[in-house]
């Protein structure tokens, strides 16, 4: 699991950075935007942002703003994967502030410090993160994480998340050169210990990618299709691989995965091809041949067809937006 996890987490190149950190006394709230209207203030060029909020002292709520609020107490770390417009405040139900212009942490250093105080004893400290990722072509992660993740402060996996967070703070609270990039790689952390607490409470009864992951043979399915992507696999080759009957395979991994086998696979290459035209200088041909196509003429046409755009437009960076 860990090995196909973190081969995801390349392909779609998660970057991260932490730039607000709040102080507030009741009462208070901070709401935001979709990250989508936001992100270019301080992520340029990144696709998606995915933001999430830890509580390091006092406690509040936070949720989405169509449903209830979650008590959070410290050192719980709630996150929002798909972007949506969100709310953290000293009482459930409340709106309002901080104005767009608090969201430019490039005018003002890293990270931002945000005072909300209203004269209340009860007080917070919150540090806000962000983190950039690829969206498109094929980000499995993404598609199989919910609109709100929520990990409470607890527990052997939480003890983790507690040591990042004691270095986010301590990095927050004296900024001296290279916190930026500090910041950043404790972001990066931080995001992928919440997923991991989110896969290790998902029920036995789970379907989708992460719970695809634990199972036995999709589990070793995925892991062979991501170890070995630009092999020529076969769904009997695959079982094979995997020790299981090709009928029992070709059942069970669309049921966890949503796709087929080689439907997943197609998928993968085009996201790994995409990185490669974003992120360095090879020839289509290298690429095409790296990504398991046998010709340049074979590539350019499957990823036109999975993309929308051929792969020399996408490299210059035309790329049709994703709709609403």
């Amino acid at each position: 699991m860990t090995d196909t996890l973190s081969d995801v987490l390349r392909a779609v190149r998660l970057t991260g950075a932490v730039f607000f950190r709040i102080d507030a006394s009741a009462p208070w709230v901070a709401e935001t935007p979709p990250s989508r209207e936001i992100s270019q203030h301080f992520m340029p060029g990144v696709e998606h942002v995915i933001e999430y909020h830890v509580v390091t002292a006092g406690s509040c709520w936070g949720g989405l703003l169509d449903q209830p609020a979650i008590r959070l107490e410290a050192g719980d770390v709630i996150a929002f994967p798909q972007g949506d417009a969100h709310v953290i405040s000293s009482a459930p139900g409340m709106r309002g502030g901080p104005g767009p212009e608090e969201f430019q942490p490039s005018q003002k250093g890293i990270p931002v410090s945000v005072s909300i105080q209203g004269g209340g004893k009860d007080q917070a400290s919150v540090i806000c993160g962000f983190l950039g990722c690829d969206a498109r072509p094929f980000n499995p992660l993404l598609a199989a994480l919910p609109r709100v993740l929520h990990v409470r402060s607890r527990g052997e996996r939480e003890s983790v998340l507690h040591r990042l967070l004691e270095l986010a703070v301590i990095e927050a609270d004296a900024p001296k050169s290279g916190t930026d990039c500090v910041l950043s790689r404790l972001s990066e952390l931080l995001f992928v210990e919440v997923v991991r607490s989110y896969v290790d409470t998902l029920p036995a009864e789970t379907d989708g990618w992460f719970a695809g992951l634990r199972d036995p043979y999709v589990g070793r399915a995925l892991q062979h299709l991501h170890e070995r992507s630009a092999h020529a696999w076969s769904l009997d080759e695959l079982a094979k691989a995997v020790g299981v009957s090709r009928s029992i395979l070709a059942e069970r991994f669309p049921r966890f995965v949503g796709v087929p086998p080689m439907q997943y696979l197609a998928q993968w290459r085009i996201q790994l091809a995409a990185s490669l035209l974003r992120g360095g200088s090879s020839s289509l041909a290298e690429i095409a041949l790296r990504v398991g196509y046998g010709s340049e003429a074979a590539f350019s046409k499957a990823f036109k067809r999975w993309v929308g755009v051929s792969p020399a437009l996408y490299r210059k960076g035309e790329l049709r937006p994703q709709p609403p």
